[in-house]
C-alpha cells in the first residue's frame, strides 16, 4: 500500500493537491482524524488491500491538540504495517495566507472571537509541527499558482512512483524573498549582470543572447562547474538516506538573468543522470 499524508496551513493548497493525487488514481480522504487512523489502516490493509492500494489522506489543524501530537505514533503504526508512507506538507506566507483569505472571504478554521486571522494563522503553523518536522516533501506555495501547484505534484510524486529520486532545480530573485522550501540555496549575485547591458536588460535567461553572454564569462562556468561538482558528489549521500525530493534553488537579484540560465544549464547537466528533472523559474516575468 503507498499512502502520501497531505498537510499543512489553511489557504497554502491542501485541497488543490487532494484533487490533484486523486486525479492520479490514489482513493483520497480529506481531513481524516488521527485517532482514526489506526481503525482506517486496520481495514485497509487487514479487510481490503486492493481498494486501497494507492491512498491519501488530508490531516489539518482541525484535528484535536491532543491528536496532533500523537501523530509519531500514527507513523510508527504505518511503519508496522509495511506502509510507503510519504508526508507533503504545505506552507506559505503569512502575508500570502491573509490575501488569499481576504479574496476568497473564507473563514479560517481556527479563527474565533479570541483569536484573528493573523494569530490563528500562526497558532495553526504551531498545531501542525509535529506534521511539518516529519515531511518528506515541504512545499512553499507564496508564489504557486493552481498550476504550478498541480504539476509540481504531479511531477514529485510520480518520481516516487517510478523509484527515481526527484530534483527540482529554482531559480528565483532575492529581491522577492529565499523560498523556504529548498534544501540548497545558491547565491550567484556576484557573478555579472546582464541587466547592465542595455541590449540584454528586456531579455532573460532562457533567450539566446543572454546564454551567449553568460556562457562566455569564464567565472560564470566555473560556477556552474562549481555548483554541479558539490550536487554531483551530495546528492548520492541523500539518495542513500531514502530522500525522494531534492530542491537546489539558485538566487540572483531579480530572477530574469543569472540564476534563470544557472538553472537550465543544472537541468541540463542532470538529466543524463537517473532522476526525474523539474524546472521552475519562480519571478521570470
Amino acid at each position: 500500500m503507498k499512502l502520501v499524508i497531505v498537510s499543512g496551513l489553511s489557504g497554502s493548497g491542501k485541497s488543490i493537491a487532494l484533487e490533484t493525487l486523486e486525479d492520479a488514481g490514489y482513493y483520497c480522504i480529506d481531513n481524516l482524524p488521527v485517532s482514526l487512523f489506526e481503525s482506517f489502516i486496520r481495514q485497509a490493509v487487514i479487510s481490503n488491500p486492493g481498494a486501497f492500494r494507492k491512498t491519501a489522506i488530508s490531516i489539518d489543524a482541525r484535528n484535536q491538540t491532543a491528536s496532533l501530537e500523537q501523530f509519531p505514533l500514527t507513523l510508527e503504526l504505518a511503519d508496522k504495517f509495511g506502509i510507503e508512507c510519504q508526508i507533503l506538507f504545505l506552507q506559505a506566507e503569512t502575508d500570502t495566507l491573509l490575501k488569499r483569505f481576504s479574496e476568497t472571504r473564507r473563514r479560517h478554521p481556527l479563527t474565533d472571537s479570541s483569536h484573528p486571522l493573523s494569530e490563528a494563522i500562526e497558532l495553526e503553523r504551531k498545531l501542525l509541527e509535529p506534521v511539518a518536522s516529519r515531511a518528506h516533501l515541504l512545499i512553499d506555495t507564496s508564489y504557486t499558482n493552481i498550476h504550478q501547484l498541480r504539476e509540481l505534484i504531479r511531477g514529485r510524486l510520480a518520481a516516487k512512483q517510478d523509484h527515481l529520486m526527484s530534483l527540482y532545480f529554482l531559480s528565483f530573485g532575492y529581491k522577492n524573498g529565499i523560498p523556504l522550501d529548498a534544501d540548497f540555496v545558491f547565491d550567484a549575485r556576484c557573478l555579472p549582470n546582464p541587466h547592465w547591458e542595455p541590449s540584454l536588460r528586456c531579455k532573460t535567461g532562457k533567450d539566446p543572447e543572454v546564454i551567449e553572454f553568460l556562457a562566455n564569462i569564464t567565472e560564470v562556468q566555473n560556477y556552474l562547474e562549481d555548483v554541479a561538482a558539490l550536487l554531483q558528489r551530495w546528492i548520492p549521500r541523500f539518495a542513500a538516506e531514502d530522500r525522494s525530493y531534492l530542491t537546489a534553488a539558485i538566487g540572483c537579484t531579480g530572477g530574469q538573468h543569472r540564476s534563470v540560465y544557472l538553472v537550465e544549464a543544472l537541468a541540463q547537466c542532470f538529466r543524463s543522470a537517473s532522476y526525474d528533472i523539474l524546472v521552475r523559474h519562480r519571478d521570470l516575468n
